[in-house]
């Protein structure tokens, strides 16, 4: 790293067009807990780091509206837990995030960081993509926001092009008798990656699903929202033959890989069933339970 350049970075306009002048070869750091590894391991190799924590707008939380939140890139996972309101509308989002590392970790990791990091195992993804969470994306000149559920190509490869930063979250308004959940399964309880991750957000009203959105990670090379999820679950009460047919719909939309955390066949069942756990949970949180 000695012929790395450092910048730290006092505005989203600084940064972005520094990052445009590089012209591919500069990365931004906010927590570097992915980065930093990164480096020291030669699996990136930046010509120029530049530090957007100074950046005031990057480590803000905002509700703009009542229950609607803006959470910057930079916000790490322990100050964002010690927002109680945030806590409240968005369970789902808190435990998946709580998944990412250490307490140590936490203190620096981000929810802007697990983003663009573009793993497709990121606990975060999922139940960002299921929240109905829009990154703000900054540019020269532009602003732009999009679903999450766009933003990742690959593995390792997100939307973002040379001189366009992650600066921000935006979460939807959230209605009553709304809530969300996420569970993952992995080999080991803590410190491990998802073998197959779920995020599920729902709206309940006198007893029939309003709203509803599924999300997949770690059973394809991207992230997945399952789109034909909300067509069955939304009209439903949620009953065991609905829960059945999303949980089969799930299963068919994996493509995953085999690795030494899970086959493909296993990574396939446990989708379907981490489905119905999650629904269920969300479900609970709806009815005060």
């Amino acid at each position: 790293m000695s012929d790395t350049q450092y910048l730290a970075a006092k505005t989203i306009d600084e940064a972005v067009d520094a990052h445009a002048k590089a012209n591919g070869s500069a990365r931004f750091l906010a927590g570097g807990t992915d980065l930093l590894v990164q480096i020291k391991s030669g699996i990136r190799k930046p010509n120029l780091v530049i530090d957007i924590k100074k950046i005031v707008e990057l480590n803000s939380i905002q509700e703009i509206s009542e229950n609607e939140f803006v959470i910057g890139a930079s916000v790490s996972g322990a100050n964002l837990n010690r927002n109680p309101k945030f806590a409240k509308l968005w369970p789902g989002v808190l435990e998946a995030f709580r998944l990412i590392g250490s307490e140590q970790i936490q203190g620096r990791a981000s929810l802007g960081g697990n983003l663009c990091n573009g793993s497709p195992a990121g606990d975060s993804v999922p139940a960002l993509i299921a929240a109905g969470c829009k990154a703000v994306i900054a540019g020269p000149g532009e602003r732009k926001e999009i679903p999450i559920e766009n933003f990742h190509l690959g593995p390792g490869k997100t939307i973002l092009e040379n001189g366009q930063m992650l600066v921000a979250l935006k979460f939807p308004k959230r209605n009553n008798n709304s809530a969300d959940a996420y569970l993952r399964m992995t080999p080991r309880t803590e410190m491990d990656i998802a073998v197959v991750g779920c995020g599920v957000n729902i709206s309940i009203e006198n007893g029939v699903c309003t709203n509803a959105r599924v999300s997949l990670g770690a059973v394809a090379p991207k992230p997945l929202l399952i789109n034909e999820a909300t067509d069955i679950m939304v009209g439903s009460s949620l009953d065991e033959g609905t829960l059945e047919k999303v949980s089969k719909i799930c299963r068919d939309s994996c493509n995953p890989i085999d690795d030494k955390r899970g086959t493909i066949d296993y990574r396939t069942k446990v989708a379907g069933v981490l489905f119905k756990r999650t629904t269920l949970l969300a479900a609970d949180r709806i009815r005060g339970n």
